[in-house]
């Protein structure tokens, strides 16, 4: 090849990859959009309007979401057992039609056992998608644009934006039933954007002959902070809006939870810059303090300017801590630690809805208090992990 044409090719080849990369992450964030913003989370801003309409008590809600939570963690154990899930096409496609029409089908009945079973359906396919998402976009993203992830991951947070600004602009107009369809059409769009998202790549083996460092205390500590994440944060993300209407209007509903998911956008791209001049295990501790406020403030006050304040802080925090968690999990070099820390968070977010379900007979203060107690207590476990935290670890695995 002429030496003009292999500079040119030089050249173009940065700029052409940039642009591979940047449609990746846009890939991915609609279908984490579709499959978390929407499909998962977009329960919390409509259960106030099936309360209403539907008469959906407090205690069925609260089963609702412990049905979509315990499907999380059926689709997280699929990813799990069955490796190439993680790496598969046909399944994302799959899950995301199905997940369309979980959705679509919330409208047709008033069984509660039936809604149950939706939202289970609804659960393992958002999990699905989650994880073949974030493996395609790790693993087509080259070492000098990892930090584009954030904005992939902030797809959850557009999601969540984006059904809290369907709600409100529905609300006055629509029925429950209407505002499942809206959701089920929306999430549709995202699929479509997402369809031809890459499969991920084959990961590359471990050598069994390199010694890993012992680690196990610190992961113990943060696979205990992040197990009481999961059942203190749920508490806030299923109830938060409901929590805040009472007295109140429903569009300060909305617009709460509208807020939560505009903070969450780039919210991880804010906590990894910041790690460049904090520790991870710094950082994990103060969003988890950050964020066990957060969920207090509009127990202990009322008034609009606390519940927005509450819900930036929130939205800021949530995805935060997820991806420091796994990033330190990544870093002690504990086999299968992505895995194991998914399971504990979890299983913590199906026991959130369960624990909270007997406070919830007087309103939602009570239980948005034991949230926040049980964000600290992970905030605590946090810190032990602190303590001579191995920053420097060596050999490293053959990745």
């Amino acid at each position: 090849m002429p030496l003009f044409n292999q500079i040119s090719l030089a050249r173009r080849q940065p700029k052409a990859d940039s642009r591979s990369h940047l449609w990746l992450v846009l890939q991915a964030g609609c279908a984490l959009a579709a499959a978390m913003g929407i499909g998962r989370f977009v329960f919390t801003p409509i259960l106030p309007l099936m309360q209403a309409q539907a008469g959906v008590s407090a205690q069925t809600g609260a089963d609702l979401a412990s049905a979509n939570y315990i499907g999380y963690l059926l689709g997280a154990l699929i990813g799990i057992g069955i490796p190439s899930v993680s790496r598969s096409r046909l399944a994302v496609r799959v899950a995301l039609v199905v997940l369309i029409g979980s959705l679509a089908l919330m409208p047709a009945t008033d069984a509660s056992i039936f809604w149950f079973a939706l939202r289970l359906v609804a659960g393992v396919s958002s999990s699905i998608v989650f994880v073949v998402a974030v493996s395609s976009m790790l693993s087509g993203l080259a070492a000098h644009t990892r930090h584009l992830a954030g904005w992939g991951f902030g797809g959850v947070g557009a999601g969540i934006l984006l059904s809290g600004v369907m709600i409100a602009v529905v609300r006055t107009a629509a029925t429950w039933q209407m505002t499942w369809w809206i959701s089920a059409a929306v999430t549709c769009l995202l699929a479509a954007a997402a369809w031809n998202l890459p499969a991920a790549k084959p990961e590359a083996t471990v050598s069994s002959s390199t010694s890993r460092p012992r680690t196990g205390k610190w992961f113990v500590a943060l696979w205990t902070s992040y197990t009481l994440e999961g059942v203190g944060y749920i508490i806030a993300g299923t109830f938060l809006v409901a929590a805040v209407q009472v007295g109140g209007s429903a569009a300060i509903g909305s617009l709460v939870w509208i807020v939560v998911g505009a903070t969450a956008i780039p919210s991880c791209v804010l906590w990894t810059r910041l790690g460049r001049k904090w520790t991870r295990p710094t950082l994990l501790l103060v969003s988890l303090a950050v964020q066990a406020v957060s969920i207090a403030l509009p127990a202990l006050f009322g008034g609009t300017a606390v519940a927005l304040v509450a819900a930036g802080l929130f939205g800021a925090t949530f995805m935060g801590v997820s991806s420091l968690t796994l990033a330190i999990g990544d870093h002690l070099q504990t086999p299968r630690a992505v895995g194991l820390l998914t399971a504990g968070y979890s299983v913590g977010q199906i026991l959130g809805p369960v624990v909270a379900a007997p406070l919830l007979g007087s309103g939602y203060s009570k239980a948005m208090i034991l949230g926040s107690i049980l964000v600290f207590a992970a905030a605590v476990a946090a810190a032990l992990m602190c303590r001579r935290f191995p920053h420097e670890l060596s050999p490293q695995p053959v990745r």
